[in-house]
């Protein structure tokens, strides 16, 4: 049943990040978390990520402005450090309270800042004036401290990315590549950080995602990234992106109570 859910849910969030405003890991990761402990669901959508950013590349990486993706990318990497390694501390800790509902749950430090950090960047994709948010060439290097730091956290690092980019300069072509080869640094640093901190020897474990499903779920995304490709102007249905927020809500709020 997950295989089904995680395959339809890459390739849908894959081509509604055309339609919607909201990130692949935005929308993945939540899907992730319902069937996975909450850091494997973020690992492994920082895998799935990863790939699509690199499928993004191949198609429209020489079109990257460098300069600008270096401004980005390098602080955008170091503070991915610093946000994984607190991530791996909510992860060794103790569960917060545990109660019985159709079964054990717990309520985590983890998943209370996860969920709040869903409700949040929900809220900021969905309110226009938050939306439209740009600065300057100057706060470039800011921009990247901020969404490494998040993005190396929970994965939530596509909406500061793109208001810190968006007045960049850059054409709609530029601003993708841009875009993607500093979402690569990112969860490169991230995914070797989680490799040696929480899922170290844990591949194996029950909460892991399995292989098969993340190379699956890589797959689907490339299959909608690939679509997205050939649909470049980008649309954004104001009653797609609120259906999305509000299942995003209620996914931070199952997650924030221990039900998920």
């Amino acid at each position: 049943m997950e295989y089904a859910i995680i395959i339809a849910v890459s390739f849908c969030v894959s081509l509604l990040t055309l339609f919607s405003g909201f990130g692949l890991g935005t929308l993945l990761m939540p899907a992730f978390a319902i069937f996975f402990t909450v850091p494997a669901a973020i690992a492994a959508t920082a895998v799935v990520h990863l790939a699509n950013n690199i499928f993004k590349a191949i198609l429209l990486g020489k079109k990257a402005d460098l300069r600008v993706t270096l401004l980005f990318a390098l602080p955008a990497a170091a503070a991915a450090i610093l946000g994984a390694l607190l991530l791996n501390l909510f992860a060794a800790a103790q569960p917060l309270y545990q109660y019985a509902f159709f079964g054990p749950r717990q309520i985590t430090a983890l998943k209370l800042v996860i969920s709040a950090l869903i409700l949040i960047f929900a809220i900021l994709e969905i309110i226009p004036r938050l939306a439209k948010i740009g600065f300057g060439r100057k706060w470039i290097p800011l921009g990247g401290l901020l969404s490494g730091f998040f993005g190396g956290l929970s994965g939530h690092q596509g909406a500061l990315r793109s208001a810190f980019l968006i007045k960049a300069g850059l054409d709609k072509e530029e601003f993708i590549a841009t875009a993607a080869l500093s979402a690569i640094v990112v969860d490169v640093v991230r995914i070797i950080v989680y490799g040696f901190t929480f899922l170290a020897g844990s591949f194996n474990d029950a909460g892991a995602v399995p292989r098969n499903l993340i190379l699956t779920a890589i797959a689907a995304a490339f299959a909608g990234a690939y679509l997205a490709k050939h649909m470049m102007k980008k649309v954004t249905f104001r009653s797609v992106q609120m259906i999305i927020a509000i299942l995003l809500a209620f996914t931070a709020l199952g997650l924030g109570s221990g039900l998920l």
